[in-house]
């Protein structure tokens, strides 16, 4: 057999794998790194296949919304096919189903059904959605385990769709999109000069506060850049902050310590210090009980 000849036939035998074996698998937790959980995760998915390409994406996630913001956040920035296993499950062990959804985009997303696919279902639409069964996509020896589905059931089964040994059909049965339980919270809106929303998270790095408020709503209200904005942020009803910044492209177009309304990275309305924290120095919070009103003075 010639070299090309040899050459050729490896080509086509890659060329025949699966795409989905060549598939990403991306975790998000609420469980830190400073145990053995996520390791666990990664090491029951590195036994379906150790061609896996794993990724973190959060394991610091306090609560069902942030967890659902940071995959609303990222997905979209990752290939098509690719395998997402989101675990803030404080229903662990209980009747809440375990499912995975597709969505319309073409990626996957393994997790218990409380709300945490709430954003990206909304945002890229439910292809179809399946329920786990666990009688067949579940850690072998592992049916005595009730507190760590993330490691027995959605790691190995999103390793499993990743890697390609099973077919999103051989997931489980289908499930109705109605089914998929979401999260309510406060959608954008405009009412004459002010927009409003929630601040969903916060850019914890460095303390500045998110809105779900888009560019297209916000540029409704005909701001110029440099034109003050007042900024009110109300929890549970109650002021906490009330600012006058101006509207800037980015944080170096103030003074130091100075305050600023700016359009994020993923093209919400954002406010920020420039060299400081913002969320720090106003007590600000977030989560769908925090309130965001953005108007001109």
């Amino acid at each position: 057999m010639t070299r090309i000849h040899r050459f050729l036939l490896i080509a086509a035998a890659l060329a025949s794998l699966p795409v989905s074996a060549r598939s990403p698998l991306v975790l998000l937790t609420d469980f830190g790194t400073q145990d053995g959980a996520v390791s666990e995760m990664k090491g029951v998915a590195y036994g379906v296949s150790q061609d896996l390409l794993i990724s973190d994406l959060s394991h610091d996630n306090p609560d069902i919304f942030t967890g659902a913001y940071r995959l609303y956040q990222t997905e979209e920035f990752w290939p098509k096919g690719t395998v997402f296993v989101a675990v803030v499950d404080p229903g662990v062990g209980t009747a809440r189903l375990s499912v995975v959804l597709k969505t319309r985009t073409g990626r996957y997303f393994v997790a218990p059904n409380n709300g945490l696919l709430t954003l990206v279902a909304e945002r890229d639409g439910i292809e179809a959605l399946r329920q786990i069964d666990e009688k067949v996509n579940r850690r072998p020896g592992s049916e005595q385990s009730h507190t760590f589905h993330g490691r027995d059931v959605y790691g190995y089964t999103g390793a499993r769709l990743a890697a390609g040994v099973i077919s999103f059909e051989q997931v489980g049965p289908m499930l109705p999109p109605s089914a998929l339980v979401s999260i309510a919270y406060r959608k954008p809106e405009r009412v004459g000069a002010t927009v409003t929303g929630i601040i969903p998270v916060l850019d914890i790095q460095f303390g500045n506060v998110w809105t779900n408020i888009p560019k297209d709503l916000f540029d409704q209200l005909h701001v110029q850049l440099g034109q003050p904005l007042r900024v009110r942020i109300t929890h549970n009803g109650a002021l906490v902050d009330d600012t006058v910044a101006p509207y800037q492209r980015t944080f170096g177009e103030v003074p130091p310590g100075k305050p600023l309304v700016y359009i994020n990275s993923l093209l919400n309305v954002a406010v920020a210090l420039n060299l400081g924290n913002y969320a720090a120095a106003h007590k600000v919070g977030s989560g769908v009980d925090w309130l965001v009103e953005v108007s001109k003075p």
